[in-house]
């Protein structure tokens, strides 16, 4: 595995404000990452770290081989999409792609220009008349045609109606296929990248409290609900994530091994297994609903 990025002892305080504690990871080259997590998890301070725009305060970022804080060499291979993009007053739609075409060496500007079509954005408007939608969709159109080696999303859906968001993952999913690169995408309506996502970065309270490809959560997480002995016999033995009670039924989800063997004796206990979704999976680990 090759890895763009590594993380080793990430902390970050803000006076007696902890946003991150000793966090630790890396990002392999040519994956699909979702960084997930509650308002207020420190996603968008990791970010930042990682993109050189705050310094850490203990621990070691590794960006394409150097530090990102002032590495121009570095950050030329990153794209950054955050909902909250600001663009000079006078800039139209036209002027910011051109300038894209400058800051970024994988520019598709013909690709850039369908997108924007595709998504109702005139490309000669004011970028400050453009509704909350459209400036989401311009953003969305920069990360793609970017086409940089890191491309990150932060919370790229915010404005966009479900057809320009479906167009969105459809595009970004095509356009990985044939350009692989690194992607994060840090949001909070999982279920609906949850099929894009190949590891799962999990975020609760400054921690990192996951690191995991998605398609072994997808499989070793379950819901198992009935009455309270014979959910406790079935999970001896395995990790309990979270509990809750449901009437005169509990619902614990598990973490596991759930094959034949583990189905026919819930099946035998009157157990009821369910597999989880991205989303109820992070509301099991951090124990709190997502907005």
């Amino acid at each position: 595995m090759t890895a763009v990025v590594t993380v080793d002892g990430v902390s970050k305080r803000y006076g007696d404000v902890v946003a991150l504690e000793d966090v630790s990871f890396s990002l392999r080259e040519n994956a699909i990452h979702g960084l997930l997590g509650r308002n207020g998890a420190g996603k968008t301070t990791l970010m930042q770290i990682l993109t050189g725009q705050t310094l850490a305060s203990a621990g070691r970022v590794d960006l394409f081989g150097g530090s990102p804080y002032e590495n121009e060499a570095a950050l030329s291979h990153v794209s950054f999409i955050k909902e909250s993009q600001a663009y000079p007053n006078a800039f139209r739609v036209g002027h910011v792609l051109r300038t894209a075409a400058d800051l970024f060496p994988h520019w598709d500007g013909d690709y850039a220009r369908r997108l924007l079509g595709d998504l109702s954005v005139p490309t000669n408007r004011y970028v400050r008349k453009l509704s909350r939608g459209m400036k989401s969709a311009l953003g969305v159109t920069i990360g793609l045609a970017s086409r940089a080696p890191l491309t990150i999303f932060d919370e790229p859906y915010l404005g966009l109606d479900a057809v320009a968001r479906q167009i969105f993952y459809d595009r970004l999913l095509a356009d990985y296929a044939a350009h692989p690169r690194t992607v994060i995408l840090s949001m909070h309506l999982i279920d609906e990248v949850g099929d894009l996502i190949e590891r799962v970065l999990l975020l609760d309270g400054g921690h990192l409290v996951l690191d995991e490809d998605a398609d072994v959560l997808r499989g070793q997480v379950v819901a198992a609900t009935g009455p309270e002995k014979a959910v406790d016999a079935f999970a001896a033995g395995r990790t309990e994530l979270h509990r809750e009670r449901l009437g005169d039924l509990v619902r614990a989800t598990i973490r596991g091994s759930f094959g034949g063997r583990e189905r026919s004796l819930a099946e035998a206990l009157g157990v009821a297994v369910d597999p989880l979704s991205l989303q109820q999976f992070m509301v099991s680990m951090t124990g709190r609903v997502s907005q």
